[in-house]
């Protein structure tokens, strides 16, 4: 069993941390590695398509925040009460930096995780891709799944705000015609501002020279399920999906596609996509992101759509216009709920490959 996920944030982290226990406990396989051999020799794989749109050159090194929170995640070294970063950080670093007036003050950098970014940008320096320092970070620790960046491609994302006090300018800087608008980083956006300023458009950089990162597409094609996780619509699922060839590897893909919704009850799981989906005209709900993804059979993305219990009167909506679409319990409590969400969602895709 190949399962590909497509994947970013704290809610994608979690989600596949639950694949891997659920396939731990289906296809239970006493040896190390991503491979899990079960009850008639059926060996289970998981390979994890990362958002890359978040990733940024801060204080000279390369940060690649979601990456990094699935590294941390399946390693167990992450801190699970902030949510993010590593487990036991100091701070003290980023307290100097402060002094010399270098970086963001907004933005701290955990010692330990400053570790992780210096030895990413090192070999970048040395002429590695982002996929090849994915391979060299993920040997230290048996994740027990592969990651793979979605591109090689620097594609960090921008936001296009409303801000009465800007000028307009690209930059922010303060010179321009008045207009109220200005563009920033998201990572500004989302950590010093925590989207308060109305996001007008979102735009990821380099994006028309991208391509997926080498074994993005293989593990699309040789999958025999694809799963999208309950990430941000719009900046992690709609980042991978954006970089170009992404959205053909799916749509030739033999696998079905089973979506998770990042929608419970019209309010957002984790994070702020609600401070997102406005800005591409969708609102907060588990029916209209179903929508949003679209129905593979009309160009869309999803041959599944998985919803929470309590919005089964979506999953009742959708079906009845042929999508196939189920509800379960969505809330990532704990590992065993992770592990039962996931296990739904293989669930319905096994359905939708005998449909």
């Amino acid at each position: 069993m190949r399962i590909t996920v497509l994947a970013g944030g704290v809610g994608g982290s979690r989600f596949v941390r639950g694949v891997r226990e659920e396939c731990a406990r289906r296809w239970p396989d006493p040896s190390t590695g991503s491979g899990r051999r079960g009850e008639g020799g059926t060996v289970a794989s998981v390979t994890v398509i990362v958002n890359t749109g978040d990733d940024i050159w801060l204080s000279g090194v390369r940060l690649m925040p979601d990456f990094d929170s699935l590294l941390y995640s399946l390693a167990g070294v992450n801190d699970t009460e902030r949510g993010w970063g590593r487990a036991g950080e100091t701070e003290r670093v980023s307290a100097e930096l402060r002094e010399w007036g270098v970086g963001w003050p907004w933005f701290t950098l955990g010692d330990l995780d400053l570790g992780t970014h210096l030895a990413r940008t090192a070999w970048l320096r040395d002429g590695l891709t982002p996929s090849q320092v994915g391979e060299r970070l993920q040997r230290r620790w048996p994740l027990g799944v592969r990651l793979i960046p979605a591109t090689d491609t620097e594609v960090d994302t921008h936001v296009l705000v409303a801000d009465p006090e800007a000028s307009g300018s690209e930059d922010g800087s303060g010179s321009g015609s008045g207009t109220g608008e200005r563009e920033m980083h998201f990572q500004e956006w989302w950590t010093r501002y925590r989207a308060t300023l109305p996001a007008l458009a979102f735009r990821q950089r380099n994006l028309a020279e991208a391509r997926p990162a080498p074994g993005v597409v293989e593990a699309i094609a040789d999958a025999d399920l694809v799963l999208i996780a309950p990430s941000n619509p719009v900046v992690s699922i709609g980042t991978i999906l954006a970089v170009p060839g992404m959205r053909e590897a799916l749509a030739a893909t033999a696998a079905p596609v089973v979506g998770v919704s990042p929608i419970i009850g019209g309010k957002v799981v984790r994070g702020m996509a609600d401070a997102c989906l406005p800005a591409i005209g969708v609102e907060t709900s588990a029916e209209a992101v179903g929508r949003h993804y679209g129905f593979r059979r009309d160009g869309g993305l999803l041959d599944a759509w998985l919803v929470d219990e309590t919005d089964a009167a979506a999953a009742a909506a959708l079906s009845a216009e042929g999508l196939l679409a189920a509800s379960a319990p969505l809330w990532m409590h704990d590992l065993d709920r992770s592990a039962d969400l996931a296990g739904a969602a293989i669930d319905l895709g096994t359905t939708a490959r005998s449909a």
